[in-house]
């Protein structure tokens, strides 16, 4: 298959993301961002929010549920990177791996502590996914250990965090490709899919 063609494939698996999937992709990003520019995450979605209202602009509306995760991750930031540190291998530190994989795993984390809505299975796949699409080679593999030991013991970890009911906002608002984050390289790769992103599907059908 010439490189065109692989490049069509991938772009048009890479459409094929639900809203929740794109809701996270775009909060790692913003996350990412975040970190870059030692700016707080919250601001930056404000920021999005305002230019979106303004049709002049390029910038795609802020889907609720990125907003929500970004909040979510910023106020939980010191507990969410403990966790990461404690279950990352010896081999591993959390300042030291790439910044991308440090901003997907605070979007995983937070979604297996602090939003039950979301099957573990799922928030570890979609991670997974993630790493595939944006980080190196060995993210996925390593991502998914962390992620899968937390699961291993995610009721006594809970234990600690507060768990709020998140408002389901698929459908609101949908994260459209426009101005995201450039660290796209769509590769994509079998996942469980979450529960929103199977009922948007099915009704489209």
């Amino acid at each position: 298959m010439s490189e065109d063609k692989k490049s069509g494939a991938a772009s048009r698996e890479y459409k094929r993301h639900g809203s929740r999937y794109k809701a996270r992709r775009r909060a790692a990003d913003i996350l990412f961002e975040a970190e870059a520019r030692d700016i707080d995450p919250v601001a930056i979605v404000s920021d999005r929010i305002a230019l979106s209202r303004d049709i002049d602009n390029a910038v795609a509306p802020v889907n609720p549920y990125t907003k929500a995760i970004v909040e979510g991750a910023a106020q939980e930031l010191e507990r969410i990177d403990s966790l990461i540190g404690a279950h990352l291998s010896e081999d591993w530190e959390l300042d030291r791996i790439p910044a991308v994989d440090r901003a997907i795993l605070r979007v995983a984390v937070w979604e297996l502590i602090f939003n039950e809505d979301v099957p573990v299975a799922t928030a570890v796949v979609e991670a997974v996914e993630l790493a595939s699409q944006y980080s190196g080679d060995e993210a996925p593999s390593y991502i998914h250990a962390v992620l899968d030991s937390m699961a291993k013991n995610i009721e006594e970890l809970r234990t600690d965090a507060p768990v709020e009911p998140i408002e389901d906002a698929a459908g609101e608002a949908q994260d459209s490709d426009a101005g995201l984050d450039d660290l796209v390289g769509p590769e994509d790769v079998e996942g469980a899919e979450d529960p929103v992103d199977a009922e948007d599907a099915a009704g489209k059908e």
